[in-house]
C-alpha cells in the first residue's frame, strides 16, 4: 500500500522504521517544521525528519497541515493510507478524507483512557498499573475514532514516562504492522469507544512539576516518575530550585509529628522527606546551577540538616 507517514517525536520513530523495512511504499513523511531549541537557539529538526533523511524519503514540513497548500500537496500523493503517530497537529475532516482507504493513528494509551497530548505522562502521574497501544480509525474528534487494535502492557513500579515511552514505541510499531496487514486483507473490525470512560491527557505545563509535600508519598513518587523528561519534578531548597529525578516510597518510617516537606533523615543512603502521608527517600537530585547527582554526593557538598523544610517558598524557575 502507498502510505503517507505523519510523526514528529521520538515515539514515532519506531513506527516509521518498521514501515521503511516493510513492503509498503512511503510516499512522503510529514513532520513538524524545524525549530530553534536550547540556550543558543540552534535550529533543530524532529527525530522523525532525521530518520527520514537517512532513508532518503520525501519530507513535508507544513506550518499548518490543514492549509489549502497542504491539502493540495497531500492530494497529489495519491496515498492509500495516512499513518499518524505523535505528529502534533489536529487534522481537519478534509485532510482525513484524502487517503483512498483511511487514516489511522498509533496512540500510546488504552483508549478511551488518556485521550490527548501526554497519555504516557498522565498514566504514570495517575499511578496506573497498565498502559498500552491503541490503533484507531481517525475521525474529526481527537483520539475518539473506533478502535481497530489494542494491546496492553504492565506499568512497573520503577517505570518512568521515559522508560514506558520506550516500551510503547516498540509495541506501537508492532501493532501498526498488524493493522496494515488487516487493512490490506480487509480482515479488521472497528469497535466504538465507550464515551463514559473517557479521560483526557492534556499537554503538560511547567507548574505540574512543582511538588506539594502535603500530598502523599505515593502520589509525589508518581509525579516524579511521570513528569520526566520535562518539566521534571522540583521544589525549593534554601531559595534555590531543587530538581528531583529519582526517589522511592519508604514502607515504614517513624513519624514524629513532622511537617510536610521536613527533612527527616540525611545519610549516604538518601534524603528522607516527610510527606502529607508517608515518607519519600530522594535518591537523585540537582540543585540550581549545579550538576545532577546521587543524593549521597549531594550531602557531601551541602550542609543538609534534619528539620529543614523543603518547598518553604514556591520556586517555578
Amino acid at each position: 500500500m502507498k502510505i503517507v507517514f505523519f510523526g514528529s517525536s521520538h515515539f514515532a520513530v519506531s513506527s516509521l522504521e518498521v514501515l521503511i523495512k516493510s513492503q509498503h511504499e512511503i510516499a512522503c513523511v510529514v513532520t513538524q517544521p524545524d525549530k530553534k531549541k536550547g540556550r543558543h537557539l540552534h535550529i533543530s529538526s524532529t527525530d522523525v525528519k532525521d530518520t527520514a533523511l537517512v532513508a532518503k524519503l520525501k519530507i513535508f514540513q507544513p506550518e499548518d497541515i490543514n492549509s489549502k497548500e497542504s491539502i493540495k500537496f497531500l492530494n497529489s500523493l495519491a496515498a492509500d493510507i495516512f499513518v499518524v503517530a505523535a505528529y502534533g497537529q489536529i487534522f481537519s475532516p478534509e485532510v482525513l478524507d484524502i487517503p483512498k482507504i483511511m487514516s489511522i493513528n498509533v496512540h500510546a494509551s488504552l483508549l478511551p483512557r488518556w485521550r490527548g497530548a501526554a497519555p504516557i505522562n498522565w498514566a504514570i502521574i495517575n499511578g496506573d498499573k497498565k498502559s498500552g497501544i491503541t490503533i484507531i480509525y481517525m475521525t474529526r474528534k481527537m483520539d475518539s475514532g473506533p478502535i481497530m487494535l489494542q494491546k496492553e502492557i504492565k506499568i512497573e513500579d520503577i517505570d518512568t514516562s521515559v522508560t514506558l515511552a520506550e516500551k510503547l514505541r516498540s509495541l506501537g510499531a508492532q501493532l501498526l504492522l498488524q493493522a496494515l496487514i488487516a487493512i490490506e486483507n480487509n480482515g479488521y473490525r472497528l469497535i466504538e469507544q465507550d464515551e463514559d470512560k473517557v479521560i483526557f491527557a492534556p499537554k503538560l505545563r511547567k507548574d505540574i512539576g512543582l511538588i506539594d509535600w502535603k500530598d502523599s508519598a505515593v502520589n509525589i513518587h508518581n509525579q516524579i516518575r511521570g513528569v520526566l523528561p520535562w518539566p521534571g519534578a522540583f521544589t525549593n531548597y534554601r531559595r534555590k530550585l531543587l530538581k528531583i529525578f529519582q526517589a522511592e516510597v519508604l514502607p515504614v518510617f517513624p513519624n514524629h509529628q513532622m511537617q510536610p516537606g521536613e527533612i527527616a533523615r540525611v545519610d549516604k543512603e538518601g534524603i528522607v522527606v516527610a510527606c502529607g502521608r508517608g515518607f519519600l527517600k530522594i535518591n537523585e537530585l540537582q540543585l540550581e546551577a549545579a550538576r545532577r547527582m546521587p543524593s549521597g554526593d549531594f550531602i557531601i557538598g551541602h550542609n543538609l540538616r534534619t528539620g529543614e523544610i523543603l518547598g518553604k517558598s514556591s520556586c517555578t524557575k
